[in-house]
């Protein structure tokens, strides 16, 4: 047995049944052992950013990683971006990464690079192969190394003589790391912290945001003092009528501190105390009040889940979860294109058990408001801050949760830097719903600008992208996606109905 069928092999016996790819020659052998082991499916991606984005989206909905394949230092580095927000996220991927063959580094020759310097501020766990023999092996520990919580990325170099020689063995994994549970004391102090009638936060990120995390965090919240919220860049969110309300934490500076500003109490659970994305002149950078006392009950990498559900047993008196029992929509708006309708058609028609993946900004401020008493969905977000997630996170999601529909929200200028999604959406036949809000600007950029005074001719030359005019009918045509253009809330209404109906991807664009 060859080191790359050994490796396949190994992934394959240990629950790895998805590998985004986008190979070169020196990963061919690895391409070969993935043809002769069908318990790995194979998707394609036209562009390593979409790789990287996918597989974050399929790790977020199926609670376990992918593998990616990418194609020597160049290919990883056009990963990278999306390998940011994934690491940000966090969640478990196993990322292969190919190399020259040992007797070929010397030559120097144009695809050389440091491979592991590329990888490393991105992997929590990183490692070089070095024999056919030990590839097997090294597998399994980037498997156990990426699902160790709260999930990481798990870069493994593979050298294309060590995966051609033979000698290699497949590895079991007989055990996978638990999440330690918090000390008892940091327990019993957040209950005391509940107890004291104090206007209190909590703050809860990662995999505390859905199934058995959110209906103790549910709990908690009964008392009348204790308000559930999530950050900004969230990573999974379950949401919805018959669910325990978790308000996301605003991503402009003064709504946050204004948002926060009653609380004297936030306790932590898995989650960052939380701050403003970016420094302002004569600003602070903490969103908290300077009278609020925080508290962590639980960092990322310990039992989050377990933690709330002990703290929701030590405070009596509030067993039942607060939640929202009746199904109110937005009556689905007609008329001329706005923001505000475009939220009200979205809450208006939403399926139940949808995805929502959400990179929409400055167009989509207003959806999670008119979708939180819609039938239960989860919703994504972009955890890292680096724009062209959404298309791509779709990809891996509808192919962890093929039976749901997806909505993609996205935006043009975000949408430009991984617009290849689509074609893989196409060639997989994912049901993926994607709207475009198209206003031809970076808009955030223009705000922030709007603190200096207006937009001089060079600066919004860099902030405009409507001259030459992006066509997203033709775009989307043009990689498989049937796809139309909404000018009126009717328009915008009957698309997303047929997409949520077809079987396969549809794309709509509205001009904002």
């Amino acid at each position: 047995m060859t080191g790359a069928e050994s490796l396949v092999r190994t992934l394959a016996s240990n629950d790895i049944e998805l590998c985004f790819a986008n190979p070169g020659t020196s990963e061919i052998h690895l391409v070969a052992a993935l043809d002769r082991v069908a318990q790995i499916r194979c998707v394609l991606g036209l562009f390593e950013g979409v790789v990287s984005a996918a597989a974050d989206g399929y790790a977020r909905m199926a609670a376990k990683p992918a593998c990616t394949l990418l194609h020597l230092g160049p290919g990883l580095a056009n990963a990278l971006a999306n390998l940011h927000n994934a690491s940000r996220a966090p969640v478990p991927i196993v990322n292969l990464v190919g190399q020259h063959a040992g007797s070929h580094l010397r030559h120097e020759t144009p695809l050389a690079s440091d491979v592991e310097a590329i990888a490393r501020p991105y992997s929590g766990w990183l490692r070089t192969s070095t024999s056919a023999g030990y590839l097997g092996h090294d597998g399994a520990a980037a498997i156990v190394a990426a699902r160790t919580a709260p999930g990481q990325i798990a870069t493994l170099v593979v050298p294309a003589d060590v995966a051609w020689s033979e000698g290699g063995a497949t590895q079991k994994i007989s055990h996978l790391p638990l999440a330690p549970m918090p000390c008892g004391d940091v327990i019993e102090y957040a209950a005391s912290l509940l107890a004291s009638g104090k206007r209190t936060g909590l703050l809860i990120g990662g995999h505390a945001l859905h199934g058995r995390g959110l209906a103790a965090a549910g709990r908690i919240a009964a008392a009348p003092n204790v308000k559930l919220f999530c950050p900004y860049p969230l990573c999974r969110l379950e949401r919805g009528c018959g669910l325990p309300a978790v308000e996301r934490i605003h991503y402009i500076l003064e709504q946050a501190r204004e948002q926060l500003a009653e609380f004297r109490q936030l306790i932590l659970v898995g989650a960052a105390a939380p701050v403003a994305y970016f420094a302002y002149p004569g600003k602070s950078s903490v969103i908290t009040s300077c009278e609020c006392q925080i508290h962590v009950l639980s960092r990322p990498e310990e039992d989050c889940v377990g933690a709330l559900e002990a703290l929701a047993t030590a405070v009596t008196g509030h067993n039942r979860s607060v939640s929202r029992e009746k199904l109110t929509r937005p009556a689905m708006p007609g008329g001329e294109i706005t923001l505000a309708g475009l939220s009200a058609a979205v809450g208006a028609l939403l399926p139940e058990n949808a995805i929502v993946v959400d990179e929409s900004m400055t167009s989509g401020r207003g959806l999670m408001a008119a979708t939180k008493d819609a039938p239960t969905h989860d919703w994504l977000g972009n955890t890292g801050g680096s724009i062209g997630i959404a298309l791509p996170l779709a990809v891996g999601a509808a192919l962890a949760c093929p039976e749901r529909p997806v909505l993609c929200l996205t935006a043009d200028g975000s949408a430009m830097y991984t617009l290849q999604a689509l074609w893989t959406m196409a060639r997989e036949g994912l049901k993926v719903t994607t709207v475009v809000f198209a206003n031809g600007d970076y808009a955030v950029l223009k705000r922030e600008f709007s603190a200096l005074g207006t937009p001089g001719r060079c600066a919004a030359g860099m902030f405009e992208i409507g001259n030459p005019e992006l066509d997203w009918v033709q775009l989307a045509r043009g990689m498989g996606v049937p796809s139309t253009r909404a000018t009126a809330l009717e328009d915008f209404g009957k698309a997303l109905q047929n997409g949520f109906a077809s079987e396969g991807p549809s794309l709509v664009e509205v001009r904002v």
